[in-house]
């Protein structure tokens, strides 16, 4: 029989997973361990994601170059737009190696081996010049494909940078660093560590223990998403929650210690738009009741919340937003405004504006009330 959780204890396995109580963890390397990925977008409109996730679990005293740092020294290396523990890659081996994937392919699989097949000889190329020229940019790479890249979106005709993101999906190149928000590109065996490469199966499972742990609960299957997933296969304890259809699969850890009693210390905390507490929107709405968007891509005139609305945590719930704006060049943190979903209590205020002012100071910013 499955485990029934109220809606609270299942906010709570989800709060606790994402290290968001007043147990802060301890640094950069434990952060990236327990919840697994930073997704690596650099979207400033306050800060970039990976930075912005990282002070909300560490606190103001968390230093930006302590990321960069890490990301120096291989201890965290970025796959596929996701910055890992450098000895998580040893999991993603055997599938690289196994590219595009197990027979049967779809058919935009088999698409893509043609299309990276028929440009054999760039691809040979591009690593031959990385080997002597070591560390480069998309744009210095040779572009000798006989077939071009062809896309309805943006991607189209971008030919060297399509081939890069597959050759690193096969292994053969890697993220080297950043300048700015440019990809620098390596050979990969000069990026990731000397690991030898898991079962497939056996890393497969590996993947969706960690990733249910960082998430507390998961539904076992879901629909297929761009970048890293949220669903988690049979791992765990099976579970129901109280109003919301469906099964669920828990991390037993956090189940056991939500069941026992333990003492649940919330706080407030505002998260990034991309922060996987509420990336997956309709775990979001089935167990926090929150509607949330983002709302970037919206013309001005259409949104409710704001350009990069952070979306508000007070103990077990979602509560509201923050549009605001930083601009380091004016010294300020513009705060548009702080939408409450229901009208809060004077303590939740000031706990919120506490918050606010800490990420100003963070950010060393004043902060100042303004209208768009």
């Amino acid at each position: 029989m499955p485990v029934e959780l109220t809606r609270e204890q299942a906010r709570r396995i989800a709060v606790r997973a994402q290290l968001l109580t007043q147990d802060r963890p301890p640094d950069v390397a434990e952060v990236a361990r327990r919840l697994t990925v930073l997704q690596a977008d650099f979207t400033a409109y306050v800060a970039p994601h990976a930075h912005l996730l990282l002070w909300s679990r560490l606190g103001s005293d968390y230093d930006r170059g302590e990321l960069d740092a890490a990301l120096e020294d291989r201890s965290l290396v970025e796959l596929r737009s996701m910055i890992r523990p450098g000895e998580d890659i040893s999991l993603f081996r055997a599938r690289m190696r196994a590219w595009p994937g197990p027979e049967p392919l779809r058919d935009w699989q088999r698409e893509i081996a043609d299309w990276v097949e028929a440009n054999d000889l760039c691809r040979r190329e591009i690593l031959q010049h990385l080997q002597s020229e070591g560390p480069q940019p998309a744009r210095a790479l040779p572009d000798s494909t006989a077939v071009p890249w062809r896309s309805s979106g943006w991607t189209n005709a971008k030919n060297v940078q399509r081939l890069l993101d597959f050759l690193e999906q096969r292994g053969e190149v890697a993220v080297s660093h950043r300048e700015g928000r440019e990809r620098i590109w390596d050979i990969a065996e000069r990026v990731y560590p000397d690991d030898s490469a898991v079962p497939v199966d056996e890393a497969d499972a590996v993947l969706a223990r960690r990733r249910l742990a960082a998430l507390g609960l998961a539904r076992p299957k879901v629909a297929e998403v761009p970048g890293e997933p949220f669903d988690v296969g049979e791992i765990g304890e099976e579970a129901v929650v109280d109003g919301v259809r469906g099964r669920w699969r828990v991390d037993p850890d956090l189940l056991e210690r939500e069941l026992a009693g333990s003492s649940f210390d919330g706080r407030v905390a505002l998260l990034s738009p991309l922060d996987r507490l509420v990336f997956d929107r309709k775990r979001a709405t089935e167990l926090f009741d929150f509607d949330y968007q983002l709302e970037m891509y919206k013309p001005a005139a259409k949104r409710r919340w704001g350009y990069f609305a952070l979306p508000i945590l007070d103990g077990d719930r979602l509560v509201g937003k923050l549009d605001a704006e930083a601009d380091p060049a004016g010294g300020v943190l513009r705060v548009y405004a702080v939408h409450e979903d229901e009208p809060w209590p004077a303590a939740r205020r000031r706990a919120v504006d506490a918050e606010i002012a800490g990420l100003a100071t963070w950010l060393s910013l004043a902060v100042t009330h303004e209208e768009h």
